[in-house]
């Protein structure tokens, strides 16, 4: 016997769903990592070391990219006869390369290093804020 055919009950009313409503809010898809960061669980440490290890990666990218193209002046003065003796307007060429040389140098190295650390920040922002 059946529920239906029981007396005295009324068989439940049949429900028809089409879609979800528009304006019901969604159910939040998981545990955002935003709060995984800040509660310093094993996935918001990931994603910490994560960002360590790419800045500390581009510090020693840009800081031995400097160090090979300023080992490269002593080559340079090393191979090149005579440059040594050349003077520009009394000053010798080689106090001019290694005294107004390297600046441009510095500040694009600095330029290339902060503008890549601020796109891995970014970067890792993106990732956190994602739900």
């Amino acid at each position: 016997m059946n529920a239906e055919d029981a007396p005295g009950k009324t068989p439940p009313r049949r429900v028809r769903v089409t879609a979800p409503r528009s304006q019901a809010s969604r159910a939040p898809s998981g545990y955002p990592v935003a709060r995984e960061v800040a509660e310093q669980s094993e996935v918001g440490q990931v994603f910490v070391r994560s960002l360590i290890r790419s800045q500390l990666r581009l510090a020693v990218v840009v800081a031995v990219g400097f160090l090979l193209i300023l080992l490269a002046f002593p080559l340079l003065l090393a191979w090149v006869p005579g440059i040594d003796r050349a003077a520009l307007l009394g000053v010798p060429f080689t106090w001019l390369l290694l005294g107004v040389g390297v600046y441009p140098l510095i500040g694009l190295s600095a330029w290339l290093y902060v503008r890549t650390a601020s796109r891995n920040e970014a970067r890792y922002l993106d990732l956190v804020e994602d739900e």
